[in-house]
């Protein structure tokens, strides 16, 4: 009898290719499709209209790839549990003065809760998605690996599996690279074949999450003082959503160097702002860590990932009580922000990960 599969199509060359590969590998597939935001609400100032994932135009090609391969085809509507999980934390953490990353939840909940609970309710043995990632075996066990091709490795985003939901997963796209992809496309005519990534928030299709944040919660919220870490008072702020770690422009502010944000108080409403050396931390700690190994009873040397895009470093996590651990660094980084991800692996492995606090 024939392994059934549903695959996550998203409407891309990626997930588009998932479902061809595995239905030529003798899969019973099942294309399922989540809408999870509703794009006729946005208009851009200009009236301009984005591209990007999960939008309605995904969806409709998404069933045409579906029908192009003869398979069936649902579409899931996910928009209240979406707006739960994931757009009411993204303005949560920015009013917090935290900056979120909200594909770690979307993936987190969305697909691999969520819709993994409606392939189970379909009879299915695996959910597959287009993530550049792999599973592979690791002593008996399920374990998460880093995409072959480095470029677009997607494992930063998926720590939160379990081995339980690996064990019902599978990314055909793991080993190839993203030229390889496209030429299966071709080779299978599929029209999403030279279609664009997308690259920003699906929920943010023109990249202003400011816009985005006041219209979900209103503007007037969290004004305050801008002070340089000496105690001074600079100048005055709009709302401390509006300010990332980091950040260097839109400032307003005069000085006899240039000044970055390297603190948010959120309690006092106070964006902090220094030198450029004070972007550089050795250590920081994590809340709601998740381990893809047995629990650890003792500091462990890994390489730490604290954003999508940055390169791994050597460091040693610590695991502290109630879900937290202490990331030390070999060597002092920049852009440790509240609110993101930090993932840490043992080479091409990932072990584990938290949210930086």
């Amino acid at each position: 009898m024939k392994k059934r599969v549903v695959v996550a199509m998203s409407g891309g060359v990626d997930s588009s290719v998932t479902a061809a590969l595995l239905k030529e590998q003798g899969y019973e597939v099942i294309g399922m499709t989540m809408q999870i935001w509703d794009y006729t609400s946005f208009t851009a100032e200009n009236g301009e209209t984005f591209g990007s994932c999960c939008s309605l135009d995904d969806v409709y090609d998404a069933r045409r790839v579906a029908e192009s391969l003869d398979i069936p085809f649902y579409v899931i509507n996910f928009e209240q549990d979406f707006q739960q999980h994931v757009i009411d934390n993204f303005c949560a953490e920015y009013f917090a003065g935290r900056t979120p990353n909200p594909c770690v939840l979307c993936n987190q909940v969305l697909k691999f809760e969520l819709l993994m609970r409606k392939a189970l309710e379909l009879e299915a043995d695996y959910l597959a998605t287009g993530h550049y990632a792999q599973i592979l075996n690791e002593e008996g066990r399920p374990a998460l690996f880093k995409g072959l091709d480095d470029t677009k490795d997607q494992s930063y985003f998926l720590f939160t599996l379990t081995p339980e939901q690996m064990e019902k997963t599978l990314f055909p796209l793991g080993g190839m690279s993203k030229v390889e992809v496209r030429e299966h496309a071709t080779r299978f005519n599929l029209k999403v074949a030279d279609k664009a990534e997308s690259q920003d928030i699906c929920f943010v299709p023109d990249g202003n999450y400011v816009r985005f944040l006041e219209e979900e919660c209103g503007t007037g919220h969290k004004n305050g003082e801008i002070i340089h870490h000496s105690g001074q008072v600079l100048g005055l702020h709009q709302g401390i959503y509006r300010y990332t770690i980091g950040q260097r422009k839109g400032l307003g502010l005069s000085w006899s160097e240039p000044l970055y944000v390297i603190g948010i108080d959120a309690d006092n409403c106070r964006v902090i702002v220094g030198e450029k050396s004070l972007l550089s931390r050795d250590s920081f700690e994590l809340y709601r860590c998740l381990w893809n190994i047995p629990y650890p009873d003792a500091p462990l040397k890994v390489e730490c990932r604290i954003r999508y895009r940055h390169q791994p470093v050597a460091a040693r996590v610590t695991p502290l009580a109630a879900g937290r651990a202490k990331i030390e660094f070999s060597a002092s980084q920049k852009g440790v922000t509240p609110g993101q991800a930090a993932v840490f692996y043992w080479g091409e492995r990932v072990i584990g990960g938290g949210w930086i606090v």
